[in-house]
Parts: C-alpha cells; structure tokens; sequence
C-alpha cells in the first residue's frame, strides 16, 4: 500500500500524509482488506503511551496526528488510515485512557465529562456509553467508554473509583445494580 512517491520509512510517510491534511479530509473508505495491509511497529501500551520501534513517541502532538486515522476492523484490529497508506498496529487493551473525569448537576440530571491521554473531551451518554467487562483472569472489573466509531478508553482505575462513589442504585431484570447516570441514560457498573 506504500505510494511509490515515497522513499523514506513508513512512519514517515504516514506523517506526511496526516500533516499535509490528505488523510484528515474525509474519513477513507473503510472498503479495504486488512489482510492486504502492512504491519508497522507501533504499539499502544495498556497505560494509553504510543511506542515506535520499542521506543517511547514523547511528542504528544505525535500521538494525537496518529489517533485522527486510527481505525478497528469489525474483527477487533487495529489500523493506520490515510488515502495513500493503510498499516495495522498493535493495540494492548484500549487506544485511549481516561485519564480525568469532571461531573456536571446530579442525580440523572448529571453529566459525566471525561478526557483522555490524549486531550479529547468525551461526554458519557448514548453516543459515548459506559461499559463494564470482567476480567477473565482477576475477576476485576475494566470499565471503558466509547471515544468514537469502534474506539474506547479504559477508563483508569481513580475515575472508575469516582464513578463508584456516585453511583445509585436501581433495580433492573429483578436485580440490584450500582450505577452512574450521564446525559439522561444510567449506565450499570455492577451488581450489589
């Protein structure tokens, strides 16, 4: 998928394409085959931090040029977009991190705005709902939130422990569950 056009590394010429605005355009055609496409060695650690070739990317605007083409198949891979070049990436747990959580009003008046590693601003609702899902191994829970498209954050463990200490509870299918209610719809972080 390289364009003959360039000569220099992958990760430089997708650079390229995302400064000079190619790829942040319109949205590509997600019309591709991911089994057709490159690896590049980029990875995203479960703590949210970006890594090229082992090392650590510490220019945050970097990362943030990458998140804007960063797509998920419908088989849960992750992949670099632009019109020109399309790479897959590995992803550890989630792309983002929640990293702050501010809260607007109460009860289910509230609302739940989060940021990210990234300094994207998520208002939890029903475009950006709240998930809960259990650990295999641990039995903890991992709570994430929609970013966008098949995106999530994991949400890190203190927002998750503010969302635990204003939650209410409710009962649901014959059951008593803790909650959290942002832009009118509650969002269930488990069973009392």
């Amino acid at each position: 998928m390289i364009n003959d056009k360039f000569t220099s590394k992958p990760i430089d010429n997708l650079l390229t394409e995302i400064k000079c605005g190619r790829a942040l355009e319109a949205a590509p055609n997600w019309k591709f085959d991911p089994n057709q496409c490159e690896s590049i060695d980029i990875k995203i650690a479960r703590d949210g931090t970006w890594f090229h070739e082992g090392q650590p990317i510490k220019r945050k605007k970097m990362c943030q040029l990458f998140s804007r083409v960063l797509r998920r198949s419908d088989d849960g891979r992750f992949f670099l977009i632009t019109p020109v070049e399309q790479f897959q990436i590995f992803v550890e747990d989630a792309p983002f991190t929640a990293v702050e959580l501010s809260v607007q009003s109460t009860g289910d008046q509230q609302t739940l705005i989060f940021r990210t590693n990234l300094d994207q601003t998520i208002v939890a609702g029903p475009n950006h709902p709240i998930r809960i899902v259990q650990d295999p191994i641990t039995g903890e829970p991992k709570p994430y939130i929609v970013v966008r498209d098949k995106l999530e954050a994991l949400i890190l463990r203190p927002q998750f422990y503010q969302l635990v200490e204003m939650a209410e509870e409710k009962k649901m299918r014959g059951k008593t569950v803790l909650g959290v209610w942002s832009a009118t719809k509650y969002f269930e972080l488990g069973e009392v």
